[in-house]
């Protein structure tokens, strides 16, 4: 669509980068990991007993999932970047936020 946009072909050998920066368009799945980096230290911030914070930490009876492929849960991705201790990590708001850029990154590139 971006080619499109600046009246490219793909013969043109422009790299995607290129075209994104001159298009000034922000990647969508940039954007929502950006936004669940944000809610999610917005969650590990909250004090009271909120289902939300109840739901993020919440762990079956029985601690087994399902056979075959295990699906991703909302914190998988937060967990395998941060570790089982992000949210004492997200306490501290400045330090979330210096640590959001590479997250965000490691995530697209495991997607």
């Amino acid at each position: 669509m971006e080619r499109k946009m600046l009246g490219l072909k793909l013969t043109d050998k422009i790299s995607c980068k290129e075209i994104r920066n001159k298009t000034q368009v922000s990647d969508i799945v940039q954007y929502i990991a950006k936004q669940k980096w944000k809610w999610a230290g917005h969650v590990a911030r909250l004090q009271d007993n909120r289902w939300t914070l109840r739901v993020t930490e919440w762990q079956p009876k029985n601690g087994k999932r399902s056979r075959g492929r295990q699906a991703r849960r909302w914190r998988d991705d937060i967990v395998r970047t941060m570790g089982n201790t992000w949210t004492r990590e997200a306490k501290d708001r400045e330090e979330w936020r210096r640590g959001a850029e590479g997250c965000i990154l490691l995530w697209m590139d495991g997607a």
